[in-house]
């Protein structure tokens, strides 16, 4: 294969940045851009997060084409199942690794302020993939105090996305006859009635941790995501104020209490795994599941299910709402222009700027194409004059091969492309009969992505750790956190429910919650400034 030149302005002039290279053997001339594919590139990676294990890179056909054509090879750095205890080891003795995957915020900009990250901003015009597809106003929300551009963003768009709604198990739906599911009301009846009839399916799925709640509570206000739930602050006017004194979060609360109460919601939903979600959702043991995400487990319980039987599977509804309110403003999900999170990349790289154009071409229309879809020839076959990938006839045809294909590089889209992404599925899918549309992404262009609230305005908003604020706030969220647990699993009635949010708020308060509401309320309209 002949190696791909990223260039773009060849920035001739420019001077060498400070963080380039580093003293390693990675300096080259200012205006050289760095040939991906012409020697080999080797560097660690870490991801900051208990979760998350990195797969074996070359094990799978798309990580395997990269090594074998671009050179590049990937050696995982794991957290251990202790992300923030690994996170201060690395710093402590430093051994940072060259590109660490993690959110925006603190821990970014404690990194940054010990002066251990390496700078893109001499980058952006030599390989420009980052900054033609995200723009100059994201990655301008992405800069640091000092002005300069550290965060490569992951799963970054200009228009809207996201997954976040209600999965209905067909089967199950059907059976019963079709009931409506457009209201809270109706919700409450659909599950007592599965209730009655499936005593060995959940009717209520709610995830880990009980996160379905915050999708559900959604539904009781108009332009309502549930970031402000895990934002523990509710703008009013140009100020945030306490979640706790909140009525539509309590009205929320004392609903999800009920469902509770009734045996109506997962009764381990602040103890089971995700495993155990995963299983029941594939199973078809639930009846609707909320999630930020029920594709993921959807897509699959939908193929493997209908494959048993034509009649089975899960469709997806309208979000719920309280009788009364704008269906049509009710937004189970969100999307931020910045996305998801960010790689960063540390002073321990021996040659940063060619890590920075690995990335860069990964977040182009040819990394993401062979990242998500596979190596040309297989699933897809050229471009056409957007540069969108022809699909094959095997991407129709061979579900399965291309379900795992895909499945296998999920935990490798670090830069992904949501524009060029959404972009080329929709274009493609909207040439194909229904019947053979792909299951997620129908779901997606009916319901998902038409529901889901912009709120980039509310990124960034997290104090560091360490600081007053972030002491305040790790104080805080145990009170949220237990608050919230109380009114679900110990609360007999809607009074109890106001009275543990009530003792929630006074503690809060001693807690200095006002403070940490007022240095919010001020990086919101920050952020507020720059987007207008």
């Amino acid at each position: 294969m002949v190696p791909v030149i990223l260039a773009g302005c060849s920035n001739n002039g420019a001077t060498q940045p400070e963080d380039a290279g580093n003293g390693n053997t990675g300096e080259r001339e200012t205006s050289a851009v760095y040939e991906l594919g012409q020697e080999p590139l080797s560097f660690s990676f870490y991801g900051h997060y208990d979760w998350y294990t990195m797969p074996t890179w070359g094990g799978d056909l798309s990580t395997k084409w990269i090594q074998e054509n671009m050179k590049v090879d990937v050696t995982p750095v794991s957290s251990g199942g202790n992300a923030s205890q690994k996170f201060s080891t690395m710093i402590v003795s430093d051994s940072l690794p060259d590109v660490i995957w993690m959110e925006r915020g603190p821990d970014v900009e404690k990194l940054r302020a010990e002066g251990l990250l390496v700078a893109f901003d001499d980058y952006l015009d030599k390989y420009p993939n980052l900054k033609e597809w995200a723009g100059d106003s994201t990655l301008d929300m992405l800069r640091s105090p000092d002005g300069k551009l550290y965060q490569f963003p992951n799963w970054y768009t200009t228009q809207p996305n996201g997954n976040a709604g209600y999965l209905v198990n067909k089967k199950i739906y059907n059976d019963l006859g079709q009931p409506p599911l457009a209201t809270t009301d109706d919700l409450y009846a659909y599950l007592k009635l599965v209730k009655e009839n499936y005593p060995n399916v959940v009717p209520l799925e709610v995830g880990q941790s009980g996160t379905g709640l915050d999708i559900l509570s959604t539904s009781f206000a108009e332009d309502r995501p549930y970031i402000f739930n895990t934002m523990m602050a509710v703008p009013n006017g140009d100020e945030f104020t306490s979640i706790f004194t909140d009525p539509v979060y309590r009205e929320a609360m004392q609903y999800s209490s009920k469902l509770y109460r009734e045996g109506l919601i997962t009764q381990d939903a602040f103890t089971q795994k995700l495993e155990q979600v995963e299983q029941k959702v594939l199973n078809g043991q639930i009846a609707v599941y909320a999630a930020s995400s029920p594709t993921e487990f959807g897509a699959i319980g939908h193929s493997l299910l209908s494959a048993e039987d034509p009649e089975a599977g899960y469709i997806m509804v309208w979000p719920f709402h309280k009788q009364g309110l704008d269906k049509d403003r009710i937004y189970p999900g969100d999307y931020k222009q910045l996305g998801w999170n960010v790689s960063v990349i540390t002073k321990a790289a021996e040659d940063p700027e060619a890590i920075f154009a690995f990335l860069d071409w990964l977040t182009g229309p040819e990394g993401q194409r062979i990242i998500f879809w596979g190596p040309e020839g297989i699933y897809w076959e050229g471009t056409d004059e957007e540069g969108a990938p022809l699909f094959t006839e095997a991407f129709t045809t061979d579900h399965k091969g291309r379900d795992e294909l895909m499945n296998a590089t999920v935990n490798f889209q670090w830069n992904g492309n949501t524009v060029y992404i959404d972009n080329s599925k929709m274009k493609f899918e909207s040439t194909l009969p229904p019947e053979d549309q792909s299951w997620e992404t129908y779901w997606q262009s009916e319901i998902t992505w038409k529901t889901q609230f912009n709120t980039t305005e509310y990124v960034n908003l997290d104090p560091a750790g360490d600081s007053n604020e972030g002491i305040i706030a790790q104080n805080v969220s145990e009170i949220y956190d237990k608050a919230r647990a109380q009114a679900i699993l110990n609360a007999k009635s809607d009074e109890e429910v106001a009275a543990i949010l009530d003792r929630a708020e006074q503690d809060a308060q001693r807690a200095n919650y006002a403070e940490l509401l007022a240095y919010k309320t001020e990086r919101w309209q920050e952020n507020k400034s720059k987007l207008d």
